[in-house]
Formats: structure tokens, C-alpha cells, sequence
């Protein structure tokens, strides 16, 4: 009989179970693992002989269950979908009232909320937790967003903030361990109770949406300095590398500006162009921008991001379409006079561009916020943000500090510091969405971020013309600016004797 031993069992011994297996490990906490082909889990512990925690490997899944203290602890990192349903319907029968399954991977939000209820009904607990910071955060602390019943999250909760990515308390800065493998020291953890059913992976949906925007953003910014100031990927990297010293210090800004001063031993050229133009997706920023338009909230700048990956896939047709389509020939004087200030101009674009993103994506938790009645709070979701996530950077300090000055906080643009750091830049945004324009650089990020900018501080839109057509052709009726909110009515555009109005 197998002795219950483990503080917590981990299910999928794939990249990012093992890492994660081993960062509880450092943290000594024992573990149990299994994976459905027992010589992996052989291989793992093998490679792994002397971990601070105990790591115990199990061929059989009851033996596996029966090693963990109660309640029974368990992480699924299996493929999201048909695979975690297989795996939870397996452990089902060899668990008892309150043991709790921990999803980890990247399922979607309404799967989890299925799940939770589901097992809930059967006495046992379920947490869907949002696990960013790919194979390294998993390994060494990632940003983890659980959600399920608070009481659930207090069983988890020491383990989780444990290994969690840890932050400096007054910059946000990510810290980092002693050496590698080498938990950290003090500083704030970035995991917190996101809140009931499915809010963590929809939060960690979110976070990859804005992400996205995030990439493609980088993206486009490179794509100006390339294609209009004529600069090499190395000369880019190294203004990437000064950018990040200051209000676009991120880790995707980090890693960008590393990726375009790397040489491809093949050619002796940068790597970024021996790199096919055609970008993959998994689906979370599909997933975040079809939510938006369930939700009627607008994220365009998202969606523009998750469009310019299908438009990059379309490879063997965009080379057709360029032999065929005209080039742009810009107009006379639309040339770049001075390159440091436009250099700069293009810093203030990306950073205008990132805060109307990472607006949307808050706006987007606010409305579902009240659509579950999840109780999230937006300033500590910004926190756990800071470390061990692909979109940490300096900036979402920032957005903690606005949430924690006004909770309720509509959009981060009415925030004074945002509003400031675009009102300063705004000029610079618009001259090199303009630049772009004049000379054919697709820039959907960029200009559907001014949009929207410029969108929401309108207190009039056309859309008083697009309504009065929806009522002409479809009788959908209208509200009108003289009445009250809530009342329609409709008007008889067609009739050739007499037009009337009708109050509906």
C-alpha cells in the first residue's frame, strides 16, 4: 500500500509539467507524478535524482492518487479539451469529498466553469488555473492566475505562492533566485485569487489577447524602422535594447531586441530574415477576440493582431498579390526629415498603441466581470502581470497604481497618468501612422489603437446615420437625442403621402 507522502501530484510529464514538477520541488514541497507512458515519468526522475522536495513517480494511477496527503492535491498539464475531460473522468473514482483537481493548461473559460460545476456537484473541488510564462516560468516562477471556490484556493495557496514569480514590491521589478533552480527570496508573489468558476482562464485568455497585440505592436514598429528608415535588424535590436531601459521595458521588448541582433551561422546574416513570414496561433487570441464581439465590448486592437497572424499564413498568395498590385508612391515631402526624432516617434506610437491595448483587454474583464459576477479585482490582476508572465513589463505597475487610486475606473485611458503620457505622444502617433499610410506599411495595431483612441473620446459618432438605416430597412426602431435612454421609436422613411413618427 502505497503511504500518502506528497504534499501535491502533478499529471503530465510534457515541457511544462516536468518544469513545473521540479519548481514545486525546489520549493520542498513533495510530489508525486504520472504520465500515461511510464518510461517518460522513468526518464524525468532519472534526470532529476536529488531535488529539495521529494519527486516520486508512479506507473498506476491509483498509486499515484493514494501517495498524496489529503485533501488530495492534483495538476493536470495534459492537452486542453478532450484530454483533461479523459483525465478528470479517470481520477474521478479514486477521490474523496473536497480533494481538489487543479487544471493548468490553457482551457477555455466556459470548459472550466462545465467542469467546476460538474464536480462540484460531486463533492470534489476543481481550480482552473491560467499558467503564463512558458517552459522557463514554469520552471522557475511562473505568473498563476487560479480560479474556483476561495476554499479550494487556500488549500492551494501556500504551494502556489511558493512557486509563483516573485516581484520588487516598490518597482515591480521581476527578481530573480541566487543561480538557477534557487528559490527567491522575499518580494511579492505574483498569484492571487482571481475568483470563482472559470475567471482564471479567462483571465489567462485575456492576458494572452493582449499579448498579441503586444507581439504585433513590437512587430509593427519594427516593420517602420526597417522599411522606412532603411535600418539592419542589429541596428534595430540595439534601439529595442534602449527602449527597454525605459517606459516599453518588457520582457517581449527584451527578447525582441536580443532575437534582431542574432547572426544565422548559415548565412552570416541576421537570423530575423532567415525566419518565414507566416506566424502560428493556439487560440487564445481568437478565443479573446470572438468573446469581445459576444460581449459587444470593442477590442479591435486585439482582434487586428489575431487577423494580421491569418494575413502572414496567406504566404503564397501575398507573393502572388505583390507581383500583381501596384506599389505605393509616397507623395512629394511625406519624407522622414529628421531620423532620431522619428525614431522616437515611433517609441511614442508603440507605447500610445500598447495603453489603448492593454485598455481594451480591461475593459473587456470588466464586462465579463459582471456578466459571471466574478468580483475581480483589476489592480491586483495587473500585479501578478509583473513577474514571470510573457507580457511582464514596467508599464503595468502603472495600471496597479491606477485601479488601486480608483477601483471602479471605467478605462485606463481616464486615468491621469495615461491621459498625460498620450496627450504628450499623441502628435508623434498620429505622424507615424500617417508616414505609414503615405508609404504602404501595414500598421493594424497601430491605426486601430488611434481608432479607438479616437473613438472613445468622441461624445458624437456617425453611427446616429447607421441607426436611422437599420430602422429604415429592418424597422429596428431608435432613440432619440431629445428623449429620455430606453425610448425607441421609429419613423416611416418610405411612405410617399405622409411620414410619420412612432413611439414604440
Amino acid at each position: 500500500m502505497t503511504s500518502a507522502s506528497s504534499d501535491i501530484g502533478l499529471i503530465g510529464l510534457a515541457v511544462m509539467g516536468q518544469n513545473l514538477a521540479l519548481n514545486i520541488a525546489d520549493h520542498n514541497f513533495n510530489i508525486s507524478v504520472y504520465n500515461r507512458t511510464y518510461a517518460k515519468t522513468e526518464t524525468f526522475l532519472q534526470a532529476n535524482p536529488n531535488t529539495p522536495g521529494a519527486l516520486l513517480g508512479f506507473e498506476q494511477l491509483e498509486d499515484f492518487v493514494a501517495s498524496l496527503k489529503r485533501p488530495r492535491k492534483i495538476i493536470i498539464l495534459v492537452q486542453a479539451g478532450r484530454a483533461t475531460d479523459a483525465v478528470i473522468d479517470a481520477l474521478i473514482p479514486l477521490l474523496d469529498k473536497e480533494d481538489i483537481i487543479i487544471d493548468g493548461g490553457n482551457a477555455k473559460w466556459d470548459d472550466t466553469i462545465r467542469r467546476e460545476k460538474a464536480l462540484t456537484d460531486l463533492g470534489l473541488q476543481f481550480i482552473g488555473s491560467g499558467v503564463s510564462g512558458g517552459e522557463e516560468g514554469a520552471r522557475f516562477g511562473p505568473s498563476l492566475m487560479p480560479g474556483g471556490s476561495f476554499e479550494a484556493w487556500k488549500e492551494l495557496e501556500p504551494i502556489w505562492t511558493a512557486v509563483a514569480a516573485k516581484v520588487d514590491p516598490e518597482t515591480g521589478k521581476p527578481l530573480m533566485g541566487a543561480e538557477p533552480g534557487k528559490p527567491v527570496e522575499g518580494g511579492v508573489s505574483c498569484t492571487t485569487y482571481i475568483g470563482a468558476n472559470g475567471a482564471g482562464h479567462y483571465v489567462k485568455m485575456v492576458h494572452n489577447g493582449i499579448e498579441y497585440g503586444d507581439m504585433q505592436m513590437i512587430c509593427e514598429a519594427y516593420h517602420i524602422l526597417r522599411d522606412l528608415l532603411k535600418l539592419e535588424p542589429v541596428e534595430i535590436g540595439k534601439i529595442f535594447e534602449e527602449w527597454n531601459t525605459g517606459l516599453l521595458d518588457s520582457f517581449l521588448m527584451e527578447i525582441t531586441a536580443d532575437i534582431l541582433q542574432q547572426i544565422d551561422p548559415k548565412t552570416n546574416q541576421p537570423l530575423v530574415d532567415s525566419v518565414l513570414d507566416t506566424a502560428g496561433q493556439k487560440g487564445t487570441g481568437k478565443w479573446t477576440s470572438v468573446n469581445a464581439l459576444d460581449m459587444g465590448v470593442p477590442a479591435p486592437t486585439i482582434a487586428e493582431a489575431v487577423f494580421a497572424r491569418c494575413l502572414s499564413a496567406l504566404k503564397e498568395e501575398r507573393v502572388h498579390a505583390s507581383k500583381i498590385l501596384s506599389s505605393v508612391s509616397a507623395p512629394a515631402g511625406s519624407a522622414i526629415e529628421d531620423k532620431e526624432d522619428f525614431i522616437q516617434a515611433v517609441h511614442d506610437a508603440l507605447y500610445c498603441s500598447k495603453i489603448c491595448s492593454y485598455a481594451q483587454g480591461f475593459q473587456l474583464m470588466r464586462e465579463a466581470n459582471k456578466e459571471y459576477g466574478w468580483d475581480l479585482n483589476f489592480g491586483a490582476i495587473a500585479e501578478i502581470f509583473r513577474g514571470g508572465c510573457i507580457i511582464r513589463a514596467a508599464f503595468l505597475q502603472k495600471i496597479t497604481e491606477a485601479f488601486d487610486k480608483n477601483s471602479g475606473l471605467e478605462n485606463l485611458l481616464l486615468d491621469d497618468y495615461f491621459k498625460q503620457a498620450i496627450d504628450s505622444a499623441e502628435s508623434n502617433w498620429r505622424l507615424v501612422i500617417s508616414q505609414s499610410v503615405l508609404t504602404g506599411i501595414p500598421v493594424p495595431t497601430f491605426s486601430s489603437a488611434l481608432s479607438y483612441y479616437d473613438s472613445y473620446r468622441s461624445a458624437v459618432l456617425p453611427q446616429n446615420l447607421l441607426q436611422a438605416q437599420r430602422d429604415y430597412f429592418g424597422a429596428h426602431t431608435y432613440e432619440r437625442v431629445d428623449s429620455p435612454r430606453g425610448e425607441f421609436f421609429h419613423f416611416d422613411w418610405s411612405s410617399p403621402t405622409v411620414r410619420t413618427e412612432i413611439k414604440s
